[in-house]
């Protein structure tokens, strides 16, 4: 994660949740949330990072804030990620749990990068996962993204390894499981990290709304204060 439009985000420091709640004894098993107070409907976040323990929720607080700054009600989800005790299935039981705990349907379930992915599996595996489903620059399709290798073989390693990755496909690859609320897709046309053709794919699979942003990169759109950022925002309303 370096290109140049992750370098504002990265400038910014984390952002303090209001509260948080647990939802399991892993450390990695808690929700943040912001904008408490916020009349608008609960909007829920998965983050990115390629499903790896390096990247946690926290480069996503501050686009969390900013939310609850614009009227939402946020939750921001932390996960089980590979190398701290994730993978397949862990992950996605995580996503399941955490969207059991917080009990109301939320109004949007928002996922960035592979966060993407972890929503459009919540939008076909959960009865009422949420009122739809908004992802910017989703790994939407498990399959294609193996074969182009994507970040160094992510999905193999996500996925428990590259002999694990064709039967886990039918369970867990968007391209697979047909939706069950609207999905609406965004992503920028100079994103470095994943290839547009994953969403275009998935589009046209399942009749998903797909909004390209010119000039935008993978990262922008989660930077307050951008022009891809108020973009974004409106999609969510």
């Amino acid at each position: 994660m370096s290109q140049d439009d992750y370098k504002p985000l990265l400038a910014l420091p984390p952002a303090a949740p209001e509260r948080q709640e647990r939802y399991g004894s892993h450390p990695s098993q808690v929700i943040d949330l912001y904008g408490e107070a916020a009349s608008g409907g609960l909007v829920v976040l998965l983050h990115g990072g390629f499903w790896r323990e390096a990247w946690d929720r926290s480069h996503l607080s501050p686009f969390a804030a900013a939310l609850a700054g614009e009227g939402f009600s946020v939750a921001l989800v932390e996960y089980r990620r590979v190398g701290g005790g994730g993978g397949w299935p862990t992950t996605v039981e995580d996503i399941d749990a955490a969207l059991d705990h917080l009990g109301a349907v939320p109004s949007v379930l928002f996922g960035h990068s592979a966060g993407g992915q972890l929503a459009l599996w919540a939008a076909a595996k959960r009865e009422g996962a949420a009122g739809r489903v908004v992802v910017l620059a989703p790994v939407a399709d498990l399959e294609r993204a193996h074969e182009m290798r994507l970040n160094g073989g992510v999905v193999a390693a996500f996925l428990g390894g590259d002999d694990k990755v064709g039967p886990a496909l039918w369970d867990v690859d968007p391209m697979r499981l047909l939706p069950r609320v609207p999905v609406e897709i965004l992503h920028g046309t100079a994103d470095q990290e994943v290839p547009i053709e994953l969403s275009r794919r998935y589009a046209n699979n399942w009749g998903a709304r797909l909004h390209l942003m010119p000039g935008v990169g993978h990262y922008a759109p989660i930077t307050p204060r951008t022009p891809s950022f108020d973009v974004l925002v409106r999609s969510l309303r």
